[in-house]
């Protein structure tokens, strides 16, 4: 497993001093964000060299590429810039039209970071998950480069769409992704380390389905806890402002292929799962989800800002085996 991305200790700096009541757990208190938070899809990783978020690319901004924040305390944050100054050219071939890239998602492995991303357009799934490598997320680091490692699956011809990677790793060490949106679900395919692309012989796996004519599931997660995997998706709208109807559901499995039920046993496969976080006033449409420790990351469209993509990193509290997250009161 990534040293750093599951690392709760890595939260130090947030976590509560006061237990839940009758179960005696520590759980990371929330933090007042401030500064440059309006971001999509956030990525979040707490490290030793500060806390850094990669999200969804601006088209009139770095030719669209993966935009970067960091923050010493995971609190105040700023803007670091891009991935790149360019896209690379490979993309406008394999995705036309390509103007921003997609929902990222990084992964630490044995010294090297791992950046996962998409290339798509708009209810399309002529789509490809992409990866970038480098040794260091600190900017000032004399070896801080992404390298371009190319197309990790496409999904042009395919039922899926290849969009929203989620990495995590078996109990065995070996690594897998999520992905998925809309179209026939989310899948999952066996990766393979020191590369990070997929394993030799490895299919895509259908591990969550709504059935639906639109079929609203998509940003697949996984976190691994205790003997269980935990699939963190979204459901519903998002991208439509104050009328997003986004929301983060989990169901949880002993294998990482599933199957995933939610706690009232009802399959993910089916149109399950068990609302981790919904809308509330003009926090609106939460979802774009990732994991630090005992800390959830996901953006939502503030209904007081004319629906503007904000980041909320909000704590994730335990309870007989199911993760809770609530919005704090009084904001």
């Amino acid at each position: 497993m990534g040293i750093v991305r599951r690392l709760a200790g890595a939260v130090a700096a947030l976590l509560a001093a006061a237990a839940l009541a009758g179960c005696g757990a520590v759980v990371p208190a929330a933090p007042e964000l401030s500064g440059d938070v309006f971001v999509h899809d956030p990525a979040y990783v707490a490290t030793d060299d500060g806390h850094f978020v990669y999200s969804t690319g601006n088209g009139q901004i770095g030719d669209g590429n993966i935009q970067i924040r960091r923050s010493d305390d995971g609190a105040s944050w700023e803007y670091a810039g891009e991935v790149w100054a360019s896209k690379p050219q490979w993309l406008a071939e394999a995705v036309p039209g390509v103007d921003n890239l997609w929902a990222p998602d990084l992964y630490e492995h044995d010294g090297t970071w791992y950046l996962y991303y998409s290339a798509s357009t708009f209810g399309s799934n002529r789509s490809v998950i992409a990866l970038a490598t480098n040794t260091t997320l600190d900017p000032e680091d004399p070896g801080y480069e992404w390298v371009d490692r190319g197309a990790v699956i496409a999904s042009e011809g395919t039922d899926f769409n290849a969009i929203d990677a989620g990495v995590v790793e078996d109990e065995d060490g070996a690594p897998w992704m999520a992905f998925g949106s809309f179209f026939s679900g989310i899948h999952i395919v066996p990766l393979e380390w020191p590369s990070g692309m997929p394993a030799a012989g490895g299919e895509p796996v259908l591990i969550a389905d709504r059935g639906l004519l639109e079929n609203a599931i998509e940003a697949p997660y996984i976190v691994p806890r205790d003997g269980w995997y935990y699939l963190f998706v979204s459901r519903n709208l998002c991208c439509k402002g104050v009328d997003s109807t986004y929301e983060i559901v989990v169901g949880r499995s002993r294998a990482v292929t599933g199957p995933y039920l939610d706690a009232d046993g009802g399959a993910l496969l089916d149109d399950g799962g068990t609302v981790v976080l919904s809308g509330e006033g003009d926090r609106i449409g939460p979802g774009g989800q990732s994991t630090s420790g005992d800390l959830l990351a996901f953006h939502f469209y503030d209904g007081a800002a004319d629906g503007v993509p904000t980041l909320g990193i909000l704590p994730i509290t335990w309870r007989d085996g199911w993760p809770a997250v609530e919005w704090p009161s009084g904001t």
